[in-house]
C-alpha cells in the first residue's frame, strides 16, 4: 500500500496549456466572449486538472463518510449518536437527501463506514461500504481523538477510494460526510489550521440551543488548549481534535489530486478537510472546487481564509455532500455548454466587428 508521503509526491500541477487551449476554444463559441462568466473559468480550471485536452465529463461519484465523535458526549449536539447509525442505513437505502440528489444527477454514491460507534458490518446495511478505523473517536476533551496511526489510515481509505474511482472512469468526485458531533471536530480543525477564533467559527450545527452553543464553543476551546503542543502540523491537528470522516475526505481530496481528478468540497466540514489536505499537500488546491457558501458558523470566514470562492451560496447546511452534488451538475452544465454549443464558424454566425 503506498504511504502518505507517496501520495503526496505523485501530486502534480495544472496542466496550463490545456487550460489556454479550452479558453482559445471557448472564445469561438457562439457568445460573446466572457459572457458565460464563472463557467468559463470551471470549464479551464477542469481542463487544466484534467490535463492533455481532457475535458469530456466521464462518471460522477460522490464519496460519503460516515463516522462517529466521542465529544458527542460534551453535549454538542441537538441530536443523540445514535442517529448517525439511522442515518447511514437511511443514506444507503437511498431515503437521504444525498441518495435522492445522486439518483437525480446519475452520480454513483459510495457509503462508507469508516467509524461509526454501532457496528453493523456483521448484519451489513445495504447500499454500505464498510472501511472501519474503530468505533468512532475518543473524546478530544479528555485525550487525542485519534492516534496518528488512526488518522493515516482513515487518510488511506479516502485516498484509496478516490483513485479506484478514477480507474473506473469518473472523472468528477464529491466529498460528503455524516457524523453526531462532527461539526465540532470540524471547528475544531478549522480554528487549529487558520487561526480563526472558535467564536467567530462555531455555528449551530443540527439545531442546537444557545445553551448548547455556549457549551460547544467552550469544548472546542478547551480542546485547542488540551492539544495545544499538536496542533502545529495538519497531520497532528487532525488526529488531535479530528475525526476518521474528516480525515477519509481529507484523503479523497489527495487521492483526486494525485490522480489528475477534480474534487467537489461540500459545506463546512467538508472544509475541515480539504484544509487538512492542503496543508498536507499545498498541490492539492490546485485541484479543488468548493462547492457553496454554508450557512453553518463561520463557513464564509474559512473560505476567505482559504482564498477561496464557491460556486454557489444556498443557505444550505445539511452536509452529506448535498452542495457538492448540486455543484457537480453545475460543473458537468459548464462542460456541456463548452461540447456542444457550435462555433461562429461551424454555425455561420458574424464574429464581432473589429
Amino acid at each position: 500500500m503506498e504511504t502518505l508521503e507517496e501520495t503526496r509526491a505523485r501530486i502534480g500541477t495544472p496542466d496550463r496549456e490545456a487550460e489556454r487551449a479550452a479558453a482559445l476554444r471557448l472564445d469561438t463559441l457562439t457568445k460573446p466572449q466572457g459572457s458565460l462568466g464563472r463557467l468559463e473559468e470551471i470549464v479551464a480550471r477542469y481542463a487544466a486538472i484534467r490535463g492533455d485536452g481532457g475535458t469530456r465529463m466521464g462518471r460522477g461519484a460522490l464519496l460519503v463518510y460516515v463516522a462517529d465523535h466521542g465529544v458527542a458526549d460534551a453535549g454538542v449536539s441537538a441530536y443523540p449518536q445514535a442517529v448517525t447509525v439511522e442515518m447511514l442505513r437511511n443514506i444507503g437505502a437511498g431515503g437521504a437527501a444525498i441518495s435522492v440528489l445522486a439518483r437525480r444527477f446519475g452520480y454513483e454514491l459510495v457509503v462508507t463506514d469508516v467509524g461509526v460507534a454501532t457496528d453493523t458490518s456483521a448484519r451489513p446495511f445495504a447500499g454500505v461500504r464498510y472501511r472501519r478505523i474503530a468505533a468512532g473517536t475518543r473524546n478530544m476533551l479528555e485525550e487525542p481523538a485519534l492516534s496518528e496511526a488512526e488518522a493515516r489510515a482513515a487518510l488511506a481509505v479516502g485516498i484509496e477510494q478516490a483513485e479506484e474511482a478514477a480507474r473506473r472512469g469518473v472523472t468528477l468526485l464529491g466529498i460528503g460526510e455524516m457524523g453526531i458531533g462532527n461539526s465540532t471536530a470540524a471547528a475544531a480543525l478549522l480554528a487549529a489550521l487558520t487561526g480563526i477564533a472558535p467564536a467567530r467559527l462555531i455555528g449551530r450545527g443540527t439545531g442546537i440551543d444557545d445553551a448548547g452553543l455556549v457549551r460547544k464553543v467552550n469544548a472546542v476551546e478547551a480542546a485547542l488548549g488540551r492539544h495545544r503542543e499538536h496542533l502545529g502540523n495538519p497531520l497532528g491537528a487532525l488526529a488531535a481534535v479530528g475525526g476518521l470522516e474528516l480525515a477519509a475526505m481529507a484523503g479523497a481530496c489527495l487521492g483526486g489530486a494525485a490522480a489528475r481528478v477534480p474534487v467537489v468540497v461540500d459545506g463546512f466540514i467538508a472544509t475541515a478537510a480539504a484544509a487538512t489536505a492542503i496543508g498536507i499537500a499545498p498541490r492539492v488546491a490546485d485541484f479543488l472546487f468548493f462547492a457553496h457558501r454554508s450557512a453553518e458558523g463561520g463557513h464564509g470566514l474559512a473560505l476567505e481564509a482559504l482564498r477561496v470562492r464557491p460556486l454557489l451560496d444556498l443557505g444550505m447546511r445539511l452536509g452529506e455532500g448535498t452542495g457538492a452534488a448540486l455543484a457537480m451538475n453545475l460543473v458537468e452544465s459548464a462542460l456541456a455548454l463548452f461540447h456542444q454549443m457550435a462555433t461562429f464558424a461551424s454555425a455561420g454566425v458574424s464574429e464581432k466587428i473589429g
